[in-house]
C-alpha cells in the first residue's frame, strides 16, 4: 500500500491507480534473464514495472529539473509512465513517449492512463524501441531505459548509444536493471555522462549528461 502522505506524488487519483498496478504486479516464476521464452509477447500478463520506491526518484528528478520531453524504454503495463506523465502535466505540460513491443501491454497503459487522467500528456509507439525511438525530434530532459534482459550486447546499450545525443546536456537518464555493457559506456568520460549506483531494485544507475 502507497503512502500517499509521505510521498511526492499528491494526487489521489494517480495514487489510486499506483496503488493498483503496485499490488496486482506479478513476475513469472523464473528470471526472464534464465532459461526463459525470448519473445516478450510470451509475457503479456507481467507487468515488469518499477518499483514505487523509483516511481518517487522519477517524480521528484522531473519535478525538480522541469522535465517537459520525457522517453521511457520500455512502457509495459504504464506504471512509470504514470509518474512521468504526472511530472510534466505538473510542470506545467509536456509529453512522454513511451516504447512497448506488446500490444496488450500498450492497451493496459493507456488504460490506466485514462483512469488517472493523465492520457493527453503521454504518447506510447509501438514497436521495436530501436526503431520506434531513434528520432525523438528534439531534445530530451530524462530518459528511462527499463527494457527486456538477456541480449548481447544488451537492448539497453543499443538504445542509450542513439538515445545519449538526443538527452540535452543537463539531461537525466535512469536505468533500471545495470547491465554491464550499459554502465561501461555510461561510465566512459567521453560519452559525456557521471553516474552513480543507488540501492534500489537490485541496481539503479542515475546518470546526468555534462557534455555534449
Amino acid at each position: 500500500m502507497l503512502d500517499s502522505v509521505h510521498r511526492p506524488l499528491r494526487d489521489e487519483r494517480v495514487n489510486a491507480v499506483l496503488e493498483r498496478l503496485a499490488a496486482a504486479q506479478q513476475y513469472p516464476p523464473a528470471d526472464p534473464r534464465s532459461g526463459m521464452p525470448r519473445d516478450p509477447h510470451e509475457y503479456g500478463e507481467y507487468g515488469f514495472s518499477i518499483l514505487p520506491e523509483q516511481g518517487d526518484l522519477l517524480y521528484l528528478l522531473c519535478r525538480g529539473s522541469g522535465a517537459k520531453r520525457i522517453v521511457e524504454f520500455a512502457t509495459s503495463v504504464g506504471m512509470s509512465t504514470l509518474y512521468f506523465a504526472a511530472a510534466v502535466r505538473d510542470n506545467g505540460g509536456g509529453t512522454v513517449i513511451g516504447s512497448e513491443i506488446v500490444p496488450a501491454k500498450i492497451a493496459a497503459a493507456q488504460r490506466n492512463l485514462a483512469e488517472a487522467g493523465l492520457a493527453e500528456y503521454a504518447e506510447i509507439r509501438e514497436g521495436d524501441a530501436r526503431e520506434t525511438l531513434r528520432d525523438l525530434d528534439g531534445p530530451v530532459d530524462f530518459a528511462l531505459i527499463d527494457g527486456w534482459l538477456g541480449s548481447e550486447p544488451s537492448l539497453a546499450r543499443e538504445v542509450i548509444e542513439f538515445l545519449a545525443p538526443q538527452v540535452r546536456v543537463g539531461g537525466y537518464v535512469l536505468n533500471d536493471n545495470a547491465e554491464p555493457d550499459f554502465l561501461d559506456y555510461i561510465r566512459d568520460p567521453a560519452n559525456g555522462f557521471l553516474s552513480l549506483s543507488l540501492p534500489l531494485h537490485g541496481g539503479t544507475e542515475l546518470c546526468v549528461k555534462v557534455a555534449g
